[in-house]
């Protein structure tokens, strides 16, 4: 998306300048220009945010997976001293944990304020929340294990309860906005299609005085689809003219072998973008 923004912002300056020896004034291109440009940065600078976060969440596991190490280290060799330096390793795992916790929720605020939309970056929310919970269980099972050479942590036990509530919050939330994306997700790729006679269309006031979805039309009539997998409507009429205004080069209107028309959407984007309802007149 971004290189295409690139082109276009460079392609628009040319003309710009062209424009701009011509007229000596600033042109509606220099604005353009402008406008992409803002796209640009703003772009530039969600991704910084996000890849800055996504970074430190990373760096954060690196050390908790470290701090485990010593903790494992520790409680398996010899020494006087052993509780407090377990107790000091627990310390930095849990000041460690709450602060991914943390990183987790922004990173999840800024996908959710911002313009950045990705199925890959979704699934890697996800996996961060899935990686905070296996941490916890780790945690889990040491204690099980310092409580077996009779080492009682009291920073690890609290440690353990307040991740368990932790997680849960962060998976909660990680479902709501799966959800919330989902649904917007398949509301920008629905679209709504119907085929009839004129005397059909018109009981629906969805063709009145030659003119198409002007009035209080019957939306239920309409069979609703998703354009990115529904590209093929059969109209079963060997008679069929397009009411609603479709991009010319994105669809194809055709007889098939039994000489019955069928709509074909070679472009559903383009299709699909001057309106999201399709009226077919058939006879």
């Amino acid at each position: 998306m971004k290189k295409i923004l690139i082109i276009v912002v460079a392609a628009v300056t040319m003309m710009a300048c062209q424009e701009k020896k011509n007229t000596g004034e600033v042109s509606p291109l220099d604005m353009r220009i402008d406008s992409l440009q803002r796209i640009i940065d703003q772009k530039d600078n969600e991704l910084n945010d996000v890849m800055s976060t996504f970074n430190e969440i990373q760096e954060g596991f690196r050390l908790i997976e470290a701090a485990e190490k010593k903790v494992n280290i520790i409680k398996d060799g010899e020494g006087t001293n052993k509780s407090e330096q377990i107790r000091e390793s627990i310390r930095s795992i849990q000041q460690r944990m709450q602060h991914n916790r943390e990183l987790i929720a922004r990173l999840q605020q800024q996908v959710r304020e911002g313009s950045t939309r990705s199925e890959e970056l979704r699934r890697t929310i996800n996996n961060f929340v899935k990686e905070l919970e296996n941490k916890n269980n780790e945690l889990q099972q040491l204690r099980e294990e310092l409580q077996e050479k009779d080492i009682r942590i009291a920073e690890l036990d609290n440690t353990v309860n307040s991740l368990n509530s932790d997680v849960s919050q962060l998976r909660e939330e990680t479902a709501r906005k799966t959800e919330t994306i989902s649904n917007q997700d398949m509301q920008l790729n629905s679209a709504w299609y119907v085929f009839g006679t004129k005397k059909e269309l018109q009981e629906q006031n969805i063709y009145q005085k030659g003119k198409v979805l002007q009035s209080n039309f019957n939306k239920n009539y309409f069979t609703k689809i998703d354009i990115r997998v529904d590209k093929e409507i059969k109209l079963y009429s060997k008679d069929a003219r397009m009411l609603t205004s479709h991009p010319a080069g994105s669809y194809t209107l055709q007889p098939d072998a039994q000489k019955q028309y069928v709509l074909r959407i070679t472009n559903p984007q383009q299709f699909w973008s001057t309106s999201k309802y399709l009226v077919v007149l058939v006879k």
